[in-house]
């Protein structure tokens, strides 16, 4: 093996539904408010706003997951070192079918 470093990237896709975009958007809200959120007052209205105005939820979503969230999948893996997590949410059309087929597959 070479002493050269090598490096995997994990694509992980997740789909949720949100059941409460109210209660969503509060807990989101909240995280922005607190007191150890690395935020100017400024970049606290902003954001609480971007929470307010985003109808999909992702915005929200996001202040709720932190990328360091995703390294937690591989820690117990002792043969990898994690580096990095980058966490992106956006909107979905819901499951996909593949999806779907799988949940069908399992009942």
């Amino acid at each position: 093996m070479s002493d050269e470093p090598k490096f995997l990237r994990l694509t992980v896709e997740l789909t949720v539904e949100v059941l409460d975009m109210d209660a969503l958007q509060a807990a989101a809200l909240a995280e922005i408010r607190h007191p150890d959120a690395d935020l100017t007052d400024e970049e606290r209205t902003e954001q609480a706003e971007l929470v307010g105005s985003d109808d999909s939820g992702a915005s929200a979503l996001q202040w709720l997951i932190e990328p360091d969230h995703v390294l937690q999948l591989v820690e117990h893996i002792s043969e990898i070192e994690p580096r990095e997590a980058v966490l992106g949410v956006e909107p979905s059309e819901g499951p996909s079918e593949e999806e779907d087929e799988e949940e069908h597959d399992h009942a």
